[in-house]
């Protein structure tokens, strides 16, 4: 096997092979993994029987919370080339031409629980981890280009919709339809949804987005909008609704399996990085909202820019360690990258961090799989809390500002104090597009020329699929539609029939042929 950047995050944190006898988490040596001490040969086991509860009582604690959404995922470790020069668009250190960085990658289900099978139609999470000189850089996509919603308000309610009735403990095609019908900025998606894209045949053949905008800065601090496409060299495949059904029930990991084989036979998947990159002041007077996270960029109008590629072709070497316990984040960035204006990626970047201190601990920083490259270089005044691992200099004070050599933030200066420095703008999230727009507000999108709801899906249906796809999308929205009321029935005829009266009419004759 050849060497391989990700090797670099893969050993961190593994305990030497174990030898011929056990020990205690704290060293000392086990004397028998086998039998208790019990009072007597037939008597009650010992409460003292030090390494019986510790073993037992770790056991019961072998589990951490699942995620709320995604929780049913996988994923593998690998290498980030870039093959083509966009330094003039980004200063971040990952993309500069011909650089090498590892990088690891969690794909997953967003309704399903951890049980629950790899093919039932649904978005796939497409996350991405880079290991890069200056912190680690997460891309918490999918693999559809858009998203249900543009407002992170509607979030909780949007999961709670796709997970199970509160009555019942059961998923609820009623539910379901009845929160998409009301949210018609979810018809995109759901186009995509029911189409081919909501049942991927494997990892390995789909394509992954970043779906948000986001924005690159060069060295000269000139800023630009980009959307990341990541294209499958192993091409696109999808199975069918009734072939998706089949395999949840032949094969619940069917998807985990076939990228887990593939990269132990050496046949390392391999994706694309493209951008599509966005003059910054073009935002403004662009046809769709380019903020809006139910919208996508013509690519007539912003082509697809090639960076480079990324392989996978490390498997992990422990999961729960390494795919369970990594805690993908969009707040995590690195200089020359930041965020936009999308309402949806600002309360990601609070959301997702927050859900990885409940599940895992305030410090799941500062575990092996989430550490930086330049771990030694952190220089924090974060410090104790649980499972702390990692902590400061004795000398380092706890408190910022202060009188000792640990400074503050690049902009503080020597004194580390800004109480009587110049007000500046925040570049390091990201360059304000709207200088004037300084009050906070509570408002939707500012619509653009060609902004709506449904325009977008129309076109993916009408111009994108063709007939035996529109037809194959038909049954499934059909099969998705068993067990909805009839009041719900009426609002998915008027939601499609929004994007196409051909759609709603097809639709129509479906669900009366299948009831």
């Amino acid at each position: 096997m050849t060497n391989s950047e990700a090797d670099k995050v893969l050993d961190k944190g593994q305990r030497p092979a174990g030898g011929p006898n056990t020990t205690s988490p704290s060293g000392q040596p086990v004397a028998t993994e086998n039998t208790s001490i019990t009072a007597g040969q037939n008597g009650p086991v010992v409460l003292n029987d030090i390494h019986l509860i510790e073993k037992l009582a770790h056991f019961n604690r072998e589990r951490v919370p699942e995620r709320t959404p995604h929780a049913k995922g996988h994923g593998a470790f690998g290498e980030l080339h870039i093959t083509n020069d966009v330094s003039r668009y980004t200063k971040a250190k990952l993309f500069q031409p011909n650089t090498v960085t590892p990088m690891m990658g969690r794909f997953s289900t967003v309704a399903g629980e951890q049980g629950s099978p790899d093919t039932w139609r649904d978005v796939h999470g497409f996350a991405l981890r880079f290991y890069t000189e200056d912190g680690n850089y997460d891309i918490v996509g999918n693999n559809t280009p858009v998203f249900f919603l543009r407002d992170g308000m509607k979030f909780p309610d949007f999961i709670h919709s796709q997970k199970r009735l509160g009555v019942n403990g059961l998923r609820d095609a009623d539910m379901q339809w009845d929160f998409w019908t009301r949210n018609p900025e979810s018809t995109h998606q759901v186009t995509y949804l029911m189409g081919d894209r909501g049942t991927p045949k494997t990892t390995r053949h789909q394509n992954g987005y970043g779906s948000h905008t986001f924005q690159w800065v060069n060295e000269e601090g000139e800023a630009f909008w980009v959307k990341y496409h990541f294209k499958s060299r192993q091409g696109v495949e999808n199975f069918t609704d009734a072939e998706a059904g089949e395999m949840a029930g032949k094969n619940a990991d069917y998807h985990r399996e076939d990228l887990y084989n593939a990269i132990e036979e050496g046949d390392y998947p391999i994706w694309d990085v493209k951008v599509q990159i966005m003059p910054l002041a073009e935002a403004a007077e662009y046809r769709f909202n380019p903020f809006d996270l139910t919208k996508v960029w013509s690519k007539k109008d912003y082509p697809l820019v090639d960076v480079g590629y990324f392989v996978l072709n490390r498997n992990p070497r422990n999961f729960f360690a390494q795919i369970e316990q990594v805690a993908l984040d969009p707040s995590n960035l690195v200089p020359g990258i930041g965020l936009s204006p999308d309402k949806m990626l600002q309360a990601r970047v609070f959301a997702y961090a927050d859900q990885q201190r409940y599940r895992i601990g305030p410090n799941y920083k500062q575990l092996p799989v989430n550490q930086p490259l330049n771990a030694d270089k952190v220089n924090t005044y974060e410090h104790e809390g649980s499972m702390q691992f990692l902590f400061n200099a004795p000398e380092d004070p706890v408190y910022s500002p202060n009188r000792h050599a640990k400074g503050g933030g690049y902009l503080d200066g020597d004194v580390n104090d800004r109480s009587e420095l110049e007000t500046t703008t925040a570049p390091d999230l990201y360059v304000n597009p709207d200088p004037a727009g300084l009050d906070l507000v509570r408002a939707p999108y500012v619509r653009h020329a060609e902004d709506s709801d449904t325009a977008q899906a129309t076109d993916l249906y009408e111009n994108v699929y063709n007939d035996e796809e529109k037809e194959r999308m038909a049954d499934n929205i059909t099969n998705a539609m068993a067990g909805v009321s009839s009041e719900t029935e009426e609002r998915i005829y008027a939601y499609w029939g929004a994007v196409s009266p051909r759609l709603e009419k097809r639709v129509r004759e479906l669900f009366a042929e299948k009831n």
